[in-house]
């Protein structure tokens, strides 16, 4: 998963896209870069791994010069996390063309070779982001104008969704002529666009959540359709065309359970909003499966269950109370390499208050359960800090199977849910009792105006909606992503960075 932002402005943009990655820092905390581009048609660009606040220094900002740039957070969705797949990611023919990229293609390896053997251009990292940067310029490189106009882009961009399969979120500059962004035609990955009036004229901005878009103070416009491609030149100056043969909406419903920050809006739907119907839909639940509970007090696992948490109680009439204090200078877990360093990292990560758990019935609302590493110690500390009983409730239904399209979901045998009852998950996670959302009351609670035509529930039901993912692909993806895999890459990165100091 990864955050995009670009911006169009009639004055310095470095400091705007800067503080619009802030914004966007849960989307990716591996890595992070802006680049620029100045009247002259120069690029400036600052990269590396790291947060936003630790890759980007003074001096660094003072060079990132121009009226319009891109920029991205980065985590990675398979192997190691090295600098040199930190985005934009850039080529300098034609044109000059910088891009940045949320989401993953299923056909990479397919693409690769494409790229190879007919269109001639050299591939320098893993990253498929890459590859869609390669595609993008080899079609662009069939314009004729010296300068590529809005009709061209949407050509290239036309031909690019026939060749590249999977998820992407997409914004791209170039150089000289204004920024690009387009969404597959599933639109499984998000993707917005504000716009705002000064005196000096319109400024435009895209970006992958609406937060970015308020906290900058531009006005949310929409979403990017899917398969649409937008085109914002050096004047302000807003083209847009659908460049998809068979859109359908179909973006990815673990947005709104996990990922989106609260207080976005994705494809219409308040992501904040969803997650209290969730909560709601888990009360009926309760009631219904365990009608005479004894549930003394609703705890959530911060910061995502919240919304869904604070819902369930008033749902439940059980008081809510807040019993874990997070530390939030420490990453994600479920994003480390490996399980040891997972383990370790969760109790330096939450805090239990005593009181709230000593004697009481506590039910434990998190937003899903993934490997079950975390959610095993959390209801240990609770039993730890005097709780009776321990139940635990997820958001969403048991995650059993990948997730392809973007999303750094582990090797399908490290899934707790996989091949287990609900009863065995309880059991492992040391749960009282565990109570899973259904996924049709998921799909209801998100889409409840029924706004969006389906979702990708993927990791839920393995039903891939692009029709190209098989098990032979699932196989090569379960050889990158488990931890084996990643510790191995982890030490030969380790190995490579030794030699590199020596």
């Amino acid at each position: 998963m990864c955050g995009i932002i670009g911006i169009v402005g009639q004055s310095e943009v470095n400091q705007s896209i800067y503080d619009g990655l802030t914004v966007l820092q849960h989307r990716g905390q591996d890595a992070a870069g802006i680049v620029t581009c100045d009247n002259s048609g120069q690029f400036f660009l600052r990269k590396d791994n790291g947060l936003v606040k630790d890759v980007f220094h003074t001096r660094h900002m003072l060079r990132l010069q121009g009226n319009m740039g891109i920029g991205h957070v980065r985590y990675p969705t398979a192997g190691c996390s090295t600098s040199a797949e930190a985005q934009p990611f850039y080529v300098n023919s034609p044109f000059g063309i910088a891009l940045a990229h949320n989401g993953n293609l299923t056909n990479t390896k397919e693409l690769k070779r494409e790229l190879f053997e007919s269109d001639r251009r050299h591939l320098n990292t893993n990253s498929d982001s890459e590859v869609l940067l390669n595609i993008l310029a080899n079609e662009l490189q069939k314009t004729e104008q010296v300068k590529p106009q809005a009709e061209d882009i949407f050509k290239a961009v036309q031909a690019l969704h026939l060749r590249c399969k999977g998820a992407y979120a997409v914004v791209a500059m170039i150089a000289g002529v204004g920024i690009i962004a387009f969404r597959d035609p599933y639109g499984i990955r998000p993707v917005v666009i504000g716009k705002r009036i000064t005196e000096q004229g319109s400024e435009h901005i895209i970006a992958s959540e609406s937060v970015a878009i308020d906290l900058l103070d531009f006005e949310l416009v929409r979403d990017i359709a899917p398969g649409e491609c937008v085109f914002i030149d050096l004047h302000g100056h807003l083209h847009a065309q659908q460049c998809a043969e068979a859109p359908v909406m179909s973006p990815c419903i673990f947005e709104y359970v996990y990922f989106a920050r609260p207080d976005s809006i994705i494809d219409g739907i308040s992501v904040h909003k969803s997650r209290m119907r969730m909560g709601e839909k888990l009360a009926r639940k309760i009631e219904r499966e365990f009608p005479n509970h004894d549930i003394d007090v609703v705890i959530p696992i911060p910061d995502t269950s919240r919304s869904a948490a604070v819902q369930l109680s008033d749902e439940l009439g059980v008081v809510y109370r807040e019993g874990f204090i997070k530390n939030r200078y420490i990453g994600r877990t479920f994003i480390m390499p490996g399980q040891t360093q997972r383990k370790k990292s969760v109790r330096q990560k939450l805090n239990a208050i005593g009181f709230e758990f000593k004697d009481k019935n506590v039910l434990l609302v998190d937003d899903s359960i993934v490997r079950g590493t975390t959610s095993q110690q959390i209801v240990q500390m609770a039993r730890d800090a005097g709780a009776k009983k321990v139940y635990f409730a997820s958001a969403a239904p048991p995650v059993r199977y990948p997730n392809v399209y973007g999303i750094d979901m582990p090797s399908v045998d490290e899934f707790v849910a996989h091949n287990r009852t609900t009863e065995q998950v309880a059991e492992e996670i040391g749960a009282d009792w565990l109570i899973y959302q259904e996924l049709e009351d998921l799909i209801e609670a998100v889409n409840k105006n029924h706004k969006v035509q389906r979702f990708d529930t993927s990791c839920f039901n393995a039903e891939y909606i692009t029709g190209d993912v098989d098990s032979t692909y699932l196989d090569y993806i379960d050889s990158l992503r488990n931890d084996a895999s990643k510790q191995q890459a982890d030490e030969n990165v380790a190995v490579i960075e030794i030699h590199n100091n020596a």
